[in-house]
């Protein structure tokens, strides 16, 4: 079943049980598939719907950062709660150790030699992690220790 259809699904399910934090976090999931759809003027890949989920996850957790700095953990929490709900979709988050081994792997590949190679070395790997949830800071920065140790 495609990605864009479980959700469809699983917001039925939803409203049948009522649930009404999730039918909001899968509200809002339908309607960013929908807008991109729309800009896109084609239906989506499940790919690229997991871009848009990523995304989302992404505003959340820059939202909870500033909540937490605004003394506004009530609204953290909320927050907090619909990153489970989206993550729910979303296929297991990359482990350290095997971006530590695909970091090593794309230096080796680009012959890269030093810190100005990084760009380079960040557009292998981000490619072989294409469809995952990987955690883009701690690539950049083994990237970074790799070619400083090279």
């Amino acid at each position: 079943m495609r990605l864009r259809d479980q959700i469809n699904e699983d917001l039925t399910a939803a409203m049948k049980a009522k649930a009404v934090e999730r039918l909001g976090v899968l509200r809002l999931m339908k309607t960013a598939v929908k807008n991109k759809e729309i800009e896109k003027i084609k239906e989506l890949e499940d790919a690229e719907v997991l871009q848009v989920l990523v995304s989302m996850i992404k505003q959340r957790k820059d939202s909870i950062e500033q909540f937490t700095k605004g003394g506004r953990p009530e609204l953290a929490a909320k927050e907090a709660a619909e990153i489970t709900v989206i993550e729910e979709y979303l296929p297991a988050a990359v482990g350290e150790e095997e971006i530590a081994a695909t970091v090593a792997a794309a230096i080796a590949e680009t012959g890269a030699a030093s810190v100005k190679d990084m760009g380079k070395v960040m557009k292998a790997c981000m490619a072989k992690f294409a469809g995952r949830p990987v955690d883009g800071a701690k690539v950049s920065e083994l990237v970074k220790s790799g070619l400083a140790n090279g």
